[in-house]
């Protein structure tokens, strides 16, 4: 049996840590968006691959959602005293994680490598795999020009307006061979697109070449995640993008959104009336995860969605 999760940062974390926890751990392959991937300081830094690490590993910060748990600040304190450029935050901690993914990348080893190393240190019994192993970078045409999504999200705190969303070399990349044949195994249960920004994050990994065809192609069921619960995001910018983009703010949307390739929607009770007449099957649950036990529910809840028996 396997259970394949596509994922962003923080809100697809949650629920990847409720699904790694009532499954088989071994069963689970979580694919992680790259997109937001950047070059800072001299650094390869992937923040939606470390808050997955840290997370999975039970070592995230649990009052940011991301970095690790614990962290101090001397080297951003000793940068900022310098004059350097302290608008991304690097934890003491958090940076080995960036030094050791460098070095490596470096030596001429895949992020693929990496990150199956960093999860065996980790005690992480789970896959997590980078959509790919070749550089994808979401960037946004805004009210300001064209930024690079760091500096949209972090620097300038999502404030732009958007006009348009790119994920530059998406076409010319190739989705991690990992990734590719998990969707075409045999003993695949469940897709599951966690409920992660869709423009943002999970848009990133379906446009690689292969990967639309080969969710429409496999066996498993594919069921998301609704991010909006009564019309407002969970986290981050997604109903601020939907606005500017002429979109409406809410989960049937985010549905549609996904439409070619969706078997299952999962959304929040509080979109019942609005996710009715979708004409493709909907769960309703509690989909907002505040709790160890809320991400473990919602889990289950993913997983019996398709009919399948877990």
């Amino acid at each position: 049996m396997s259970v394949l999760a596509l994922s962003g940062g923080i809100g697809g974390a949650k629920l990847a840590l409720g699904l790694y926890r009532v499954l088989p751990s071994e069963a689970l392959t979580v694919v992680a968006n790259t997109g937001d991937d950047f070059e800072h300081l001299g650094l390869s830094i992937s923040p939606d691959i470390d808050t997955l690490l840290y997370t999975l590993a039970g070592i995230d910060n649990p009052d940011t959602g991301w970095g690790r748990s614990g962290e101090t600040w001397t080297f951003m304190a000793a940068l900022e005293s310098l004059g350097g450029e302290t608008w991304f935050k690097l934890g003491d901690g958090d940076l080995a994680t960036h030094i050791e993914r460098t070095r490596r990348l470096a030596a001429g080893e895949s992020l693929s490598q990496i990150i199956g190393d960093f999860c065996r240190q980790l005690g992480i019994t789970a896959r997590i795999l980078p959509m790919s192993d070749d550089p994808v970078r979401t960037r946004l045409r805004t009210e300001e020009g064209w930024l690079d999504f760091q500096d949209y999200f972090v620097r300038r705190r999502s404030a732009p307006v958007v006009r348009d969303i790119v994920y530059a070399s998406a076409a010319e990349a190739s989705a991690n061979p990992d990734f590719l044949a998990a969707l075409a195994a045999d003993d695949l249960e469940i897709v599951v697109i966690c409920p992660s920004n869709p423009f943002l994050s999970i848009d990133p990994i379906l446009a690689l070449p292969g990967v639309r065809d080969g969710l429409r192609a496999c066996r498993a069921p594919v069921v998301a995640v609704s991010p909006i619960i009564g019309g407002k995001a969970v986290k981050g910018p997604t109903a601020k993008i939907m606005t500017e983009l002429g979109l409406a703010i809410g989960a049937a949307a985010v549905a549609r959104h996904y439409a070619d390739i969706l078997d299952v929607y999962v959304a929040d009770e509080a979109d019942r009336d609005e996710v009715a007449e979708l004409g493709i099957p909907v769960r309703l649950s509690r989909t907002l995860m505040l709790t160890l036990h809320d991400r473990e529910a919602l889990a289950r809840v993913v997983l019996t969605s398709a009919g399948r028996g877990f």
